[in-house]
C-alpha cells in the first residue's frame, strides 16, 4: 500500500465529491491501493472554485481536516495528460493518476504525510484497515 498527500479542498473532493483524478507532475509505475492523506496545506483559491463547490466542499465536515488520512482508493492507471478524456478534474500538462473505488473514512486519522508517493507506516495501515472493517460491519 502507498499513500498520496493532497491539499485541501482537493483531498475532500476525492473523498466526498467524486474527484477521480489526482494531478501530478510525474508519472508512477505503481498501481494498487492508496491512502488519501489531506496535507497540512490548503489551496485557499480553490475553495471557491465551481468544481469544489459542486463536490460539496464544507469546511465543517470532518473530512475537511488537514494532516490526516481521510479516504482509501485504488490507483488504476496514469494518463500522460492532454489530449485525454479524464474529465473536468484533469489539469492540462499534468499526469492524471486515475483513482477508483474511493472510500471515505468514518473519521480522519491524524498522520504525517510527504509530497511524493509514500509508504505509510504499518501501524497506520492497520488502523485504517480496522476502521474500514468496523465501518463495513456497522453497515451490514
Amino acid at each position: 500500500m502507498r499513500a498520496i498527500s493532497v491539499q485541501q479542498p482537493w483531498a475532500f473532493a476525492i473523498a466526498r465529491g467524486g474527484k477521480a483524478v489526482f494531478n501530478q507532475s510525474l508519472p508512477t509505475a505503481y498501481r494498487g491501493p492508496l491512502l488519501v492523506h489531506a496535507s497540512m496545506r490548503v489551496d485557499l483559491k480553490a475553495c471557491d472554485s465551481p468544481l469544489i463547490q459542486a463536490a460539496g466542499w464544507n469546511p465543517a465536515d470532518p473530512l475537511a481536516a488537514i494532516g490526516a488520512v481521510i479516504a482509501t482508493a485504488e490507483l488504476t492507471d496514469v494518463c500522460p495528460g492532454s489530449p485525454c478524456e479524464c474529465g473536468p478534474w484533469a489539469e492540462p500538462d499534468a499526469y492524471h493518476w486515475r483513482l477508483s473505488d474511493v472510500r471515505s473514512l468514518p473519521r480522519p486519522i491524524v498522520a504525517l504525510g510527504r509530497t511524493d508517493l509514500w509508504e505509510p507506516k504499518p501501524s497506520l495501515v492497520t488502523e485504517v484497515n480496522a476502521m474500514v472493517a468496523a465501518a463495513a460491519i456497522n453497515h451490514s
